[in-house]
């Protein structure tokens, strides 16, 4: 006569086949993680770590590298060129980035009023349509767009009877085009978050506030803004890391001229490592700039815990 399994033995067969089910599903999840890992790993933690390491050493390429210690970090902190590249950049990013979600905000808002459905789906794609095009062959157009000899814009604003502006020329046109034709290209990003962040905003609150007598501005000062304010907060973090890192539009426009008044510190980087073959400087600049844009990115995240507002 065969033998009935005991509640227990059943119990215990079914724990069983659960867990075996668990390590499988781990598995599995750990072969569809494992190559997003290896590429994190490979392409940033390993270069991040190199140019830490890079750093403490002098190194041309040609010779072998010499141990410097902090000699690098000194060095930098000496260098005239290396200080006002972190002066301009951190001006670029406060301007570009004010302006960028400025722009995009007030699209998406206007966007998100009544206007047809294919209407509205022509405006996105080409608000986002700069943004999948290359930074470095949009510069090239734009310098021939702002020459202030024969460009387009200066004879634009001439026909109203404005005289040619210099806009590569002066120290303060150079970085306002090329913040304008930085924002031109960016605001894309921030303008899709922006439009999704108020789509996830139930129309009921909206219609609850018009019952209220909120209208306009004041609407979207006590409603929309505080409801977006998530959306905010990723769009700005986004924005300030790609801000700090700005390097192709001032590169091509401007060449970091006139003087060194639109030279960031990504074109710095470039130029102590592959023009005057420092490395190890190079490297010392990249830490710092990493460790400016770490602190600026939790202080954000610091200040998020008063402003931002979860549903």
């Amino acid at each position: 006569m065969a033998a009935v399994p005991t509640p227990a033995a059943s119990l215990g067969a079914a724990a069983g086949r659960r867990s075996a089910r668990e390590r499988g599903t781990r598995l599995l999840a750990a072969l569809f993680l494992a190559p997003t890992v290896a590429g994190i790993v490979v392409f940033t933690v390993v270069p991040i770590i190199g140019s830490v390491v890079l750093s403490l050493f002098h190194w041309n390429v040609i010779d072998a590298p010499g141990f410097a210690g902090t000699a690098n970090y000194r060095e930098v902190f000496t260098d005239s060129t290396v200080l006002v590249s972190f002066r301009n950049t951190l001006v670029f990013m406060v301007f570009a980035v004010a302006a960028q979600l400025l722009i995009a905000l007030s699209l998406a808002l206007t966007l998100n009023g009544r206007m047809p459905t294919w209407l509205r789906s022509v405006f996105r794609s080409a608000f986002f349509f700069p943004l999948v095009l290359s930074a470095a062959s949009i510069s090239v157009v734009m310098k021939y767009l702002f020459n202030q000899d024969f460009g387009v814009v200066n004879w634009l604003i001439g026909l109203i009877g404005i005289a040619p502006v210099p806009w590569l020329t002066s120290e303060h046109g150079a970085m306002a085009t090329v913040i304008i034709v930085y924002v031109w290209q960016q605001f894309g990003f921030s303008f899709l978050l922006f439009v999704g962040g108020l789509n996830n905003i139930p129309k009921e609150i909206h219609e609850a506030a018009s019952l209220d007598g909120a209208t306009g501005l004041r609407k979207h000062l006590a409603i929309t803004l505080p409801l977006l304010s998530p959306t905010l907060l990723v769009a700005s973090v986004v924005g300030i890391i790609n801000a700090l890192q700005v390097f192709e539009q001032p590169y091509v426009l401007t060449d970091g001229g006139p003087g060194d008044s639109t030279r960031t510190v990504v074109m710095v980087i470039y130029e102590k490592a592959f023009e005057q073959l420092r490395f190890g400087e190079a490297s010392a600049v990249g830490v710092l700039l990493f460790v400016l844009i770490m602190a600026v990115t939790a202080v954000q995240f610091r200040l998020s815990r008063r402003f931002v507002h979860y549903q």
